[in-house]
């Protein structure tokens, strides 16, 4: 039987290191590389070819879900296993909705990684137990609220925000006018009901879209709306 090649994409180091060794030790795998953010797990996704990317949801310059969109836009047929910490049943839906079929939390046990990269060996799909209770609990939440959704362009313009850019450079990034991305920022505020870019930030961190060490808060000390690191 054929190696099986697996992308292992997680922006810290101590714990990629570990899962490497952990999924590099096991007959028939092989650890062809290692991503430390979504648009580098992007990249090695088209230039190594995996057979399965192991995949963390907040990561820094493009959050997993993101990044699984390019990568599936690209190679349809490309296997995804979500390993995260991310608990949000808006997520876990943009995830399945996108075309993810395994996903592990990193609090669950090391047999249930193993088992989840094995059924997707076998093109099988296989999620915690947690993703189920998660789904219920957002289908009971939609019977009483409106669900929320935002677009792509919205949660780049979102991730970009929480990691204290600034409109013009935003624009810049994603070469769009910076009036655009003020409509944007406003209609994200509006579709979310927030008031501040504290709000957004911490919107974005229990969603997954900015990755944790890169959150800032607002700096008492500038009243131009600049942003400091936490």
């Amino acid at each position: 039987m054929s190696v099986f090649r697996i992308l292992v994409a997680d922006n810290h180091p101590v714990f990629r290191l570990g899962l490497c060794s952990l999924l590099g030790s096991h007959e028939g795998w092989e650890v062809c590389g290692e991503a430390v953010d979504g648009q580098d797990a992007v990249e090695k996704c088209r230039l190594l070819e995996p057979d399965l990317l192991v995949l963390d949801i907040c990561m820094p310059r493009l959050n997993g879900v993101d990044a699984t969109r390019q990568i599936l836009k690209h190679n349809p047929a490309q296997r995804i296993l979500v390993l995260t910490d991310v608990q949000t049943e808006q997520v876990v839906q943009d995830c399945l909705e996108l075309g993810i079929r395994g996903w592990v939390f990193k609090a669950d046990a090391t047999s249930d990684l193993k088992s989840a990269v094995e059924a997707l060996q076998w093109h099988k799909s296989i999620f915690s137990s947690r993703v189920s209770h998660l789904i219920m609990e957002g289908y009971r939440q939609r019977r009483s609220h409106k669900a929320t959704r935002l677009s792509p362009r919205e949660r780049e313009v979102l991730q970009f925000i929480g990691q204290g850019k600034t409109s013009k450079e935003v624009a810049v990034m994603l070469d769009l006018a910076p009036k655009t991305v003020e409509t944007h920022r406003s209609n994200i505020m509006s579709k979310l009901n927030l008031h501040s870019v504290a709000e957004l930030v911490l919107y974005a961190v229990k969603n997954g879209i900015v990755h944790l060490p890169t959150v800032l808060l607002p700096d008492p000390q500038q009243g131009n709306g600049r942003v400091r690191a936490a």
